[in-house]
């Protein structure tokens, strides 16, 4: 016992010493333009889709990423244990790139870009195209724009002279050249600072399962629409779930196909099915107005516990 509570404290002390250790920065784009929800161990990065995404204050050399992309036709990648440390360390930060791109056959992939030793002292210039998120806190993103301005001003003799002739004022600007010319040339730096919001969006419920973000409902009003011009309710059955599998939908979306079938035993088949698939599941009460008998709501809620 004392050596199993010797070993779990040496776990607990290298993980707070690691945790102070690594500071690294990710970013990801994609190569290609295709804009992408980013998970990371699990969590939802952002809340509308972008191409290029850039987190910061991360404290783990390894997280599981997860690129949903909002063209559906695309498909998601995935990567465990994506590293964000320098190479060959577990415990030095960096400075982190990867991108998306097509691969031979076409598909999406996460492939490495870079990496750069994190320099604590330096302020990075962030372009205004990259949208950045600290990484499990509310601290403020800083963005740092310089702009240069140069301004050449002349030097030299001169003269002015008047001349009154019959009552008849001619002004006169005179240069002469001289040796001394002199040039002077001003060089301004300005540091332009901009404070975004950099608080990550959580998702709305954490769920075991692919359920990242929900149906849009122009895309479920379709799949509604298929659905219910199947006439058999084993067809139909079918065609729901394979509906359910490829998307997250809402308690009441989920009610509603259920309302597409003629008896209560092919309502609460897809009922069970889809509670995996469902993006609220805090509302899954909702489901249960749906069926004719006491019986299978006990049923559905029974599942819903377990």
């Amino acid at each position: 016992m004392k050596k199993l509570t010797l070993l779990m404290s040496c776990i607990l002390i290298y993980t707070a010493t690691m945790a102070q250790m690594i500071n690294s920065t990710l970013t990801i784009f994609s190569e290609e333009g295709h804009k992408f929800y980013l998970i990371l161990n699990g969590t939802r990065m952002n809340d509308k889709p972008e191409t290029n995404i850039r987190l910061q204050n991360l404290t783990q050399p390894y997280y599981n990423c997860k690129v949903i992309f909002d063209d559906k036709a695309l498909g998601e990648v995935s990567k465990n244990y994506l590293p964000v440390t320098e190479a060959g360390s577990q415990t030095q930060s960096a400075d982190v790139t990867y991108k998306i791109k097509s691969d031979k056959n076409g598909k999406q992939v996460l492939r490495f870009f870079s990496a750069t030793p994190v320099v604590v002292t330096a302020t990075p210039v962030i372009p205004s195209d990259v949208v950045v998120y600290n990484y499990g806190t509310t601290v403020p993103v800083v963005q740092t724009t310089v702009t240069e301005t140069t301004t050449t001003t002349a030097g030299g003799n001169g003269a002015n002279v008047g001349v009154n002739m019959g009552g008849m004022g001619v002004n006169m600007n005179v240069n002469i050249n001289d040796p001394n010319y002199t040039q002077h040339t001003t060089t301004t730096t300005t540091y332009t600072t901009t404070t975004t919001s950099s608080t990550p969006p959580p998702p709305a419920q954490q769920i075991e399962g692919p359920c990242a973000h929900p149906m849009t409902n122009p895309d479920y009003q379709s799949a509604k629409a298929s659905i219910n011009s199947i006439s058999f309710d084993d067809t139909k059955l079918k065609t729901a779930k394979n509906v359910a599998a490829s998307n997250c939908l809402y308690a009441n979306q989920i009610a509603d196909i259920c309302r597409l079938f003629s008896f209560d035993e092919s309502k609460l088949d897809f009922a069970k099915y889809a509670y995996a698939y469902c993006y609220d599941q805090k509302n899954y009460f909702k489901v249960t107005d749906v069926f004719q008998f006491d019986s299978s709501k006990e049923e559905l809620m029974r599942y819903t516990q377990r």
